[in-house]
């Protein structure tokens, strides 16, 4: 058989029965535990050791830092599962001061790409987006206007740094303001993006030295439609997923019955680490959760197979919606949200029992995507058969 997994990476599932009560209790704890840590407006949550890895902590950012954990303390409590007790607009201005006195990002690394401030998840872009969110006003919408049109032609063609983060930045804006001029951003990066895109489907991203093309959400050619098509006219939006579930095709590795992708077209799955992924920022649940609308529903079922197959990621990946067991989670919302089916339903939900208990095994991680904020706004999904996956399915 065709090595798709590592099992490794893995551990068994808990045993531990779903129950809606206990759930909405956890997130509410979850929610009182980030109240509670916060050590003031200036030292805000401390980074854990390997989100601030070469950088600063306290962490700013929308990745890993202050920005994600403000946005999903206030999207849980606009849902109405838990309220926090922080002042979050006063903390989002804040938060923004203290990036701009202080950037987070990586000491020592002389090929980020320009302009890095203009960043969705690890830049300026994305503070800037929660900010006006959370306290809106003239001043923070100028600055991430000039942020969205000066990221254009980013050789970072992907969503974390480059011109289709600021395209769901532009997207955010112009659905919560009347202001044409985020329209017409979005419409002069995605032409721009557009005339990128290479004759085989794909973009080539130049990132960290690296020139490279990939098939993941967050570098690679599933991001990059999820961020177009939203408000791309709908011939050009049918012929770029069309197009782009013949390319996860033809690039797709099988084996009885269940699924994987590389995180590069044309590589073998194992990466140069020797580890195989299966996670959202690569392997098959990224391309389930980013694909999920147009990838074929045989492909679509045999790659949200893999990670109930594996099972929950280890401790070393954790729970978060990055690399970990709830970001695995999501690829079975996807599919019962396709198919209707309550098993994928069920199967997410024992995932979130268990990227619960994960939360209180290991140390405290304030973050969105790598720490216990993402895990709870994956369990309200849970609760709510919900299945958009944070900010590339909305904001």
């Amino acid at each position: 058989m065709t090595e798709l997994y590592r099992p490794e990476a893995f551990e068994p599932l808990t045993d531990t029965p779903w129950d809606e009560r206990r759930v909405r209790d956890e997130i509410r704890a979850v929610v009182a535990d980030t109240d509670g840590a916060l050590r003031g407006p200036k030292l805000l949550w401390r980074a854990h050791g390997w989100d601030r890895w070469h950088s600063t902590s306290p962490q700013k950012n929308l990745y890993a830092g202050a920005a994600g954990v403000l946005w999903a303390l206030d999207q849980l409590r606009r849902r109405e599962h838990a309220e926090t007790t922080l002042d979050l607009p006063d903390l989002a201005l804040r938060n923004l001061e203290l990036f701009r006195a202080k950037p987070d990002y990586i000491k020592g690394w002389s090929t980020l790409p320009e302009p890095r401030d203009s960043s969705l998840l690890l830049g300026e872009a994305g503070i800037l987006l929660v900010t006006w969110r959370l306290a809106p006003s003239d001043d923070v919408a100028g600055d991430l206007h000039a942020r969205v049109r000066a990221n254009v032609d980013n050789d970072a063609v992907e969503v974390m740094w480059g011109s289709p983060g600021t395209l769901i930045a532009a997207q955010a804006m112009h659905e919560w303001t009347p202001d044409e001029r985020w329209r017409q951003a979005w419409n002069e990066t995605a032409e721009a993006l557009l005339a990128r895109r290479d004759n085989d489907g794909l973009w080539t991203s130049r990132l960290y030295g690296d020139e490279f093309k990939s098939l993941t959400p967050p570098h690679g050619v599933v991001g990059i439609v999820q961020a177009l098509v939203p408000l791309l006219d709908e011939e050009r939006a049918t012929q770029l997923r069309r197009e782009t579930a013949d390319l996860l095709a033809a690039h797709v590795v099988r084996a009885d019955g269940i699924a994987n992708w590389p995180t590069r077209p044309g590589r073998e799955l194992t990466g140069p680490d020797g580890e195989i992924r299966v996670q959202w920022c690569a392997g098959s649940p990224g391309i389930v959760i980013g694909a999920a609308d147009y990838l074929d529903e045989e492909l679509l079922l045999a790659g949200a197979e893999l990670p109930w197959h594996t099972g929950p990621k280890n401790l070393d990946k954790g729970p978060g919606i990055c690399h970990g067991t709830a970001g695995n989670g999501y690829a079975f919302l996807k599919a019962f949200a396709r198919t209707g089916d309550e098993r994928w339903l069920d199967r997410a939900r024992k995932f979130a029992v268990h990227a619960l208990e994960q939360v209180q095994r290991l140390p405290r991680r304030y973050t969105l995507w790598t720490g216990q904020l993402g895990v709870a706004l994956y369990a309200a999904d849970c609760l709510d058969a919900r299945s958009e996956y944070p900010f590339f399915d909305y904001v």
